[in-house]
């Protein structure tokens, strides 16, 4: 399905369209995210937004006693707004304004998860706005979730000193595509960081039982190409392990 990350259960980065089956299939409700970080405008990463807030006024959380935060970029409020009225016109004007807190900030703490963020630039299509996540636990843990993004001067600079880095990997190796990474661009970035965990998202490729797309790429045994369900545990000293649907 699309690209998303949930983090402990309450943070959630992107609404793809799926996203209400994939929190389904994880065993989640609508109301348990707390925090919901975008990362820019396409659809692929934002047209699940309306169904989240219906289905969290209507079915998980109809009391609205649950907080929820959207972090995000100036103007997003109003895209978003716009995709609920064109989706459920009439239906999600109350929830807009009433049970969400709108959030601008370029850094900040993410309240009762035990993380703060930090969001910046990316190399992406530059009229969706694109931005990643530097995400640190209170243990020291620190993720770097890149958004869409092609290799750029941002993601370099922080990857030194992050334990796992998420990387979207968009395009095969047929071409130049200076917005998303290739295999060789992934390749080339662990050669450059090897001593971080790099999990390759946004996959171009046919998945496990899948004929349809590209042939999965022949990557190093330190980039894991994740598939839907697949979990990353850490433990409080920073440990962690991967852990596949199957």
């Amino acid at each position: 399905m699309h690209a998303l990350a949930l983090i402990d259960g309450k943070i959630l980065i992107d609404a793809p369209p799926t996203l209400l089956a994939q929190l389904r299939r994880a065993e989640y409700g609508t109301s348990d995210v707390r925090h919901l970080l975008i990362t820019h405008w396409h659809a692929d990463h934002t047209f699940g937004f309306p169904f989240f807030l219906l289905d969290r006024k209507f079915i998980s959380d109809p009391s609205g006693n649950n907080d929820l935060s959207v972090h995000l970029r100036p103007g997003g409020r109003e895209f978003l707004s716009s995709l609920c009225e064109m989706g459920f016109p009439g239906s999600l004007a109350d929830s807009l304004n009433e049970r969400v807190h709108w959030d601008e900030e370029e850094s900040g703490v993410l309240s009762d998860t035990g993380w703060r963020y930090e969001r910046f630039p990316v190399c992406h299509t530059p009229e969706t706005d694109p931005h990643g996540y530097e995400l640190i636990h209170e243990t020291g843990f620190r993720l770097l979730h890149c958004g869409d993004s092609g290799p750029c001067e941002e993601i370099e600079k922080r990857a030194s000193s992050a334990d796992v880095v998420i990387l979207e990997m968009g395009m095969p190796d047929i071409g130049e595509f200076p917005h998303h990474h290739r295999p060789s661009d992934v390749i080339s970035f662990e050669e450059r960081h090897p001593e971080v965990k790099i999990l390759v998202t946004h996959n171009y490729s046919s998945g496990k039982g899948n004929e349809s797309g590209f042939p999965i790429p022949n990557l190093p045994n330190s980039i894991h190409q994740l598939e839907d369900g697949d979990t990353l545990e850490i433990d409080r000293n920073g440990n962690f392990i991967m852990i596949g649907k199957s």
